[in-house]
């Protein structure tokens, strides 16, 4: 728990895995907030990917916006995307990290950690998304990055309402009783 009283869930996932889909679904069943992948809201005003240099902006932004959303949320809150995915990005196209992305990064603060498996059918997203082979090599990146961390996380697969059993079977009694 935070000081605010509520459970973080970090939802981590390559691109086209189910991420928002999953992070929207739970914060409906147990009536409480996600928060969106800022990328996306970023892809969409900017009509362009990122450079190297919006990296800290986006994961400073999608950190603000998770603050604020863990003010309002009731007992858990559901974060589609982490600063550790925005590093994982940087380290994929840049081969580098920004110090400030890095201490970012390294705050990963979260109760729980789900990774949504990459299984369904890799939906082409405009400027976002680039290929299933680039989504396997992130997803593989995704786990061995938590792994040599330390960080223990729950590997969500199936379809959507599979995934939400999954994690509910997670999540502590005290916020699993919708």
């Amino acid at each position: 728990m935070d000081v605010m009283g509520v459970m973080r869930v970090a939802i981590l996932g390559a691109e086209s895995s189910g991420k928002s889909t999953l992070a929207q679904a739970l914060a409906g069943r147990y009536r409480t907030l996600w928060v969106p992948e800022y990328l996306r809201e970023f892809v969409d005003t900017t009509g362009r990917v990122p450079h190297e240099d919006d990296q800290v902006g986006i994961a400073l932004t999608q950190r603000a916006r998770e603050d604020a959303a863990a003010q309002q949320a009731r007992g858990v809150l559901f974060c589609d995307t982490t600063p550790l995915m925005t590093a994982l990005y940087s380290r994929w196209y840049w081969q580098r990290v920004d110090p400030r992305l890095a201490l970012l990064e390294a705050r990963h603060e979260y109760a729980l950690t789900f990774v949504t498996a990459p299984e369904g059918p890799w939906v082409a997203d405009g400027l976002q998304r680039e290929s299933d082979a680039v989504r396997q090599a992130i997803h593989r990146q995704v786990l061995q990055t938590l792994e040599a961390r330390g960080i223990g996380y729950t590997l969500l697969g199936g379809s959507l309402d599979q995934r939400i059993a999954q994690a509910a079977g997670q999540l502590p009694a005290s916020v699993a009783s919708p």
